[in-house]
């Protein structure tokens, strides 16, 4: 079992664009003209293709690309007892395109079961050797927390949980399970991709919890509880980061704002090893809320877009790291995309070239930067 941890000097979120062959296997499994068996082999091919171009270009971490979800964090959330979902063409409205995703919402109290993620985990980790780590994605529990209080499930919700703090406790103590899953399979470097900070920063969030009559620092405080209360006697062994986000879906976003208003929560007081962050344009803010991250945790950023296949200049990006050095000791700091390339199967809009193209420039990056 390889003994390296995750965050790298040179790193990326875990999501790839899904190759055409996927696409069409997919597709093909959908009209009924293929079966399963047929469909697992070509996504284990296309995974095993994945891995090693990212060896092929030197990065010690390895995902499967995500290529066995449809969507990032719903696929997990299935994961559990009590969850059930539904596709009925709605979804979420991002910057000008509509984020089709399946209706996922509450039938029972959600408990944690034999983990399918799991044995997706167990097919990439054959791939680790001496020189990378396999790391594996899944949604944070904050995530699974504000999908079943959102305004359409929380009627359906309260049949279940006649308050949120009820759905803490057990949402927490289901990603407690899963979290022992995965470390039994021989999984030491987990990732919580987490949207909710991002979908509560800036004017827009503030005047959008205030229409609803929420408190938005009970907000905070819940969704830094049930991310914590998850984590809670996790082998000491295990390295669990977490990645922000303002949302990722076909090259569009779901909201904007600084980090200043939960900095003094997640970069402060939650207790993974790592954060990922979002810093790829403005609608990230400057980097002075670093300086309210906690000594031990590590910063990864994210100032290479994943959004457009336009380059960055190599020489702006290294200037950015060392203005985020004023805040964060740069042997602290790591640099990454700032999100995936494929959240959704839908991809983001970028050829699978200008997609390694952004990988190589991550890595020439940091090697001048770090050495």
């Amino acid at each position: 079992m390889s003994s390296l941890q995750t965050p790298f000097r040179y790193d990326f979120v875990g999501s790839f664009l899904r190759p055409k062959a996927l696409k069409d296997a997919k597709a093909a499994f959908a009209e009924g003209k293929i079966g399963k068996e047929e469909l697992d082999k070509v996504i284990n091919d296309e995974i095993t293709k994945v891995v090693a171009k990212q060896k092929e270009l030197g990065f010690q971490v390895i995902t499967d690309g995500e290529f066995r979800r449809t969507f990032w964090h719903l696929d997990f959330m299935w994961g559990f007892e009590g969850v059930e979902h539904k596709a009925t063409g709605k979804g979420v409205e991002f910057n000008g395109e509509l984020a089709v995703l399946d209706d996922t919402y509450l039938v029972g109290k959600i408990k944690a079961k034999a983990h399918p993620f799991v044995e997706y985990y167990k097919f990439l980790k054959q791939f680790e050797d001496e020189n990378t780590v396999a790391k594996y994605t899944i949604p944070a529990p904050a995530q699974t927390f504000q999908q079943m209080i959102v305004p359409a499930n929380f009627e359906t919700t309260r049949k279940f949980y006649s308050t949120n703090d009820e759905l803490i406790e057990d949402i927490a103590k289901a990603y407690r399970d899963v979290i022992k899953q995965f470390y039994d399979a021989g999984c030491r470097n987990l990732q919580l991709d987490d949207c909710t900070w991002g979908a509560i920063v800036g004017d827009a969030a503030k005047q959008r919890y205030k229409s609803l009559g929420i408190d938005l620092e009970e907000v905070k405080e819940q969704l830094l509880r049930v991310n914590n209360l998850s984590l809670e006697g996790k082998p000491a062994d295990m390295v669990i980061n977490s990645h922000i986000c303002r949302g990722n879906y076909h090259s569009t976003y779901f909201t904007s704002g600084p980090y200043d208003t939960v900095a003094d929560y997640v970069f402060a007081k939650e207790n993974v090893n790592a954060l990922f962050l979002e810093y790829d344009d403005e609608r990230s803010g400057g980097f002075a809320p670093l300086s309210k991250v906690s000594d031990d945790k590590k910063v990864v950023l994210g100032l290479i877009t994943t959004k457009t296949p336009a380059l960055e200049d190599k020489q702006k990006v290294i200037e950015r790291i060392h203005e985020a050095a004023k805040y964060v000791p740069l042997d602290r700091l790591c640099l990454s995309p700032q999100c995936g390339f494929a959240s959704c199967e839908i991809g983001n809009k970028l050829t699978e070239e200008e997609q390694w193209a952004k990988l190589k420039l991550v890595k020439e990056i940091a090697e001048e930067v770090w050495g």
